[in-house]
């Protein structure tokens, strides 16, 4: 296995038409999750990809184990439970931007814990994200499990700071999200998040709080990316699109850089392949786009 990514999918619904959601009659529904945004991206690459979160076993978690297995993403390790609900979110378009609704308190993915991956063969490398140690206690005891005390070794960790405000206060998120960024092998985070959480102001700010991770990959939204690994620092801007939806973005960004990663290729480069599945990914109205052609890739890779 390529790549291991773990987290909550949900189900998502938004209105049909870019209406608010109080007067919408038609409703879209997919699936969404930050952890198997990457992991379908990283299908469809051509990596070898697995989710291994938990569902309801209800309608709605079958549908995301569907939806993820038709992308190519293996769910042989993921788990129902009998007794939780799958999680939903609703999206809510207005004239100030997309506010989200979330309903997941309680969820069957909140109650994965330490030993969820117990029996289960190490990848090349296990995908996590800030997201699901706020889902409950025993989720943070499992992303410690896993990024601090490695008990996946010797699959290299990647983690996305993925902050999200509505779910936790910055006084309790800041610490908990540098202390698990500081222990991966690859971290990702935007520098808008970083100076939410961390009162910093430039990338270099960003790595002298994080000296402990392998490789930093911070994010400056439509500008560019700047990625430190050793003594190494790396600049690439981004590509210039007209952006439809922000939604997935930083995910398909992931994406690429990880499997530019898997291909040994430099970091400059895999920050090139992040790019681009990222300019497709704000082009497309949803979370993730189709990729690049094959031999589109292939050149970004080759070209050191």
């Amino acid at each position: 296995m390529d790549v291991l990514c773990l987290g909550e999918s949900m189900i998502v619904l938004a209105p049909a038409a870019a209406e608010p959601l109080r007067g919408a009659v038609d409703l879209h529904m997919g699936v969404a999750g930050a952890e198997s945004n990457v992991a379908v991206a990283l299908a469809r690459l051509g990596a070898n990809a697995a989710w291994c979160g938990k569902v309801g076993d209800d309608p709605l978690g079958k549908r995301v184990l569907d939806v993820l297995g038709e992308a190519g993403v293996d769910c042989s390790t993921a788990q129902t439970d009998p007794e939780r609900p799958t999680g939903v979110y609703f999206k809510d378009p207005g004239p100030e931007g997309t506010r989200v609704h979330y309903y997941r308190r309680g969820s069957a993915a909140s109650t994965m814990g330490p030993g969820h991956l117990h029996g289960t063969a190490a990848p090349r490398l296990l995908h996590l994200s800030g997201i699901t140690p706020i889902l409950s206690d025993t989720c943070a005891a499992l992303i410690d499990e896993l990024v601090v005390d490695r008990s996946m070794d010797p699959a290299l960790v990647s983690f996305d700071v993925n902050y999200r405000p509505a779910l936790w206060p910055v006084s309790e998120a800041g610490p908990a999200l540098r202390r698990l960024a500081d222990a991966a092998d690859i971290a990702f985070v935007g520098l808008d998040e970083a100076q939410s959480l961390w009162d910093v102001e430039t990338a270099d700010d960003v790595r002298g709080l994080l000296p402990g991770t392998g490789v930093l990959v911070v994010k400056d939204g439509g500008t560019g990316v700047t990625a430190f690994e050793g003594d190494t620092r790396v600049y690439t801007p981004a590509e210039p699109v007209d952006v439809v939806e922000p939604v997935g973005a930083g995910d398909a960004f992931a994406a690429g850089f990880l499997y530019g990663r898997l291909q040994d290729a430099s970091l400059e480069a895999s920050m090139r392949l992040g790019h681009r599945l990222a300019a497709g990914a704000l082009q497309t109205v949803g979370d993730l786009a189709p990729p690049p052609p094959p031999e589109t890739v292939r050149a970004i890779l080759e070209d050191q």
